[in-house]
């Protein structure tokens, strides 16, 4: 895949790649109607979560006795929870959780794994056997039930719910990472820096790094989506958001026992995770398809 992306410089500060190609990679997206939807889709919700305190119709906490699981109507428009609160506006307030927890979490694993990942693959050796040998035990384990269990011991909150996340996913990054490393380390232009007596700091900085960038770029789109899976799981679990702080899968966990009386309740906060994460999953594709090197 690094053949296609990279040039061989002959002196430190040539670019590695090319502006042509992030050209080519840019005309690809924007000719690829999934990547384009699901660009759409994940700024509609971005857009949401930030503008959330201005777009919610009404208070997301105030409750009203007298309207208790009330159906969508023309003042509640997707209806009212268990204790007669707005499901609209705790929808968009709880946007902010989920998509922060998606990408802090995966900013977290990228943080770890990734300079990881360079270390073992650019150096192999012991350094690489004491990464691979820990990355595989994580990766024994599930990456859900490894979330659920850092987040139950680190105590239920959503800062503890994306830290566990984070390490959960962070042997995904160092797997990918160190494989690409291994095979671009071995490219003429890498020795010629050798060669020439660069640092391996630089050499991987400079001209690795940039390299090996592209699937992580796809990778991380993805995990954002699980991420954001991960975190509505540990909400409805109890170990994510807490009460009366809404997010869609603490706001899931409420509705679960009216389902029979009022389905609507479930209804929109599943729809608003389908959405997301079918927004984040058509994005990693279309990407994937424009930085892959051997489509033209």
């Amino acid at each position: 895949m690094t053949d296609a992306i990279q040039t061989a410089p002959a002196r430190p500060g040539e670019e590695v790649i090319s502006p042509r190609r992030r050209f080519r990679a840019f005309s690809k997206i924007t000719r690829s109607g999934p990547a384009l939807a699901g660009l759409a889709l994940v700024s509609f919700f971005v857009l949401i979560a930030l503008f959330a305190p201005w777009l919610a119709p009404q208070d997301p906490f105030a409750s009203s006795f007298t309207a208790i699981r009330n159906p969508p109507s023309a003042e509640h428009w997707l209806g009212t929870d268990e204790v007669g609160r707005d499901i609209l506006s705790r929808l968009i307030l709880g946007a902010r959780a989920s998509l922060l927890a998606g990408v802090v979490s995966v900013g977290i694993a990228v943080a770890i794994g990734v300079p990881l990942g360079l270390l073992a693959g650019y150096f192999g050796g012991w350094t690489d056997g004491i990464i691979s040998r820990l990355t595989e035990a994580l990766l024994s384990i599930p990456s859900l039930i490894l979330a659920i269990a850092l987040a139950a011991t680190l105590g239920p909150s959503l800062t503890n719910a994306m830290l566990a996340i984070g390490i959960a996913a962070t042997p995904i990054f160092i797997r990918l990472t160190r494989g690409q490393v291994m095979a671009v380390k071995t490219e003429d232009y890498v020795d010629g820096a050798r060669a020439i007596g660069l640092p391996h700091s630089l050499i991987l900085w400079r001209y690795i790094l940039p390299n090996v960038a592209p699937p992580l770029v796809v990778q991380a789109t993805i995990t954002v989506a699980t991420a954001i899976i991960a975190e509505a799981s540990l909400s409805f679990l109890g170990l994510g958001q807490q009460p009366p702080n809404p997010s869609w899968g603490s706001m899931l966990n409420s509705a679960k026992n009216y389902m029979m009386h009022a389905p609507f309740m479930s209804i929109f906060p599943g729809t608003a995770i389908f959405l997301v994460v079918l927004g984040f999953n058509m994005l990693g594709d279309g990407l994937r398809d424009a930085l892959d090197p051997r489509e033209t």
